[in-house]
């Protein structure tokens, strides 16, 4: 089993910052990349920023240049510093982990409400 547990989210006005944390424990060694996803209301859940074993990273268009994602200083953590926020980045924001067995993102966390106001 895999636990991930989300912490940061929040209020905030549009055009300001936050930083999502996510803490991953239980079997870590089955996982091989570590992500953000959101789910606004009435939409799907779509993919924030990605981050692999090596660092790679994989940015939605939406996020890019606004959006850093980073492994965190403990270990099996990363964080999502979130700059310049528009109300349309409203949503749910879950942390998942990618399954070396099966290629996708398998493991969840319980999702951390963003709300940014106009």
């Amino acid at each position: 089993q895999v636990l991930l547990v989300e912490s940061g989210g929040g209020l905030v006005q549009t055009g300001g910052s936050l930083r999502l944390s996510c803490a991953g424990s239980g079997r870590i060694f089955s996982f091989n990349a570590m992500g953000w996803y959101r789910q606004a209301p009435g939409k799907q859940r779509e993919l924030v920023a990605s981050i692999g074993m090596d660092g790679s990273t994989n940015y939605a268009d939406s996020g890019k240049g606004r959006f850093t994602i980073s492994r965190g200083n403990a270990k099996n953590t990363i964080d999502l510093q979130m700059n310049s926020l528009k109300p349309e980045d409203t949503a749910v924001y879950y942390c998942a982990a990618r399954s070396f067995a099966s290629g996708a993102y398998d493991y969840w966390g319980q999702g951390t409400q963003v709300t940014v106001a106009s």
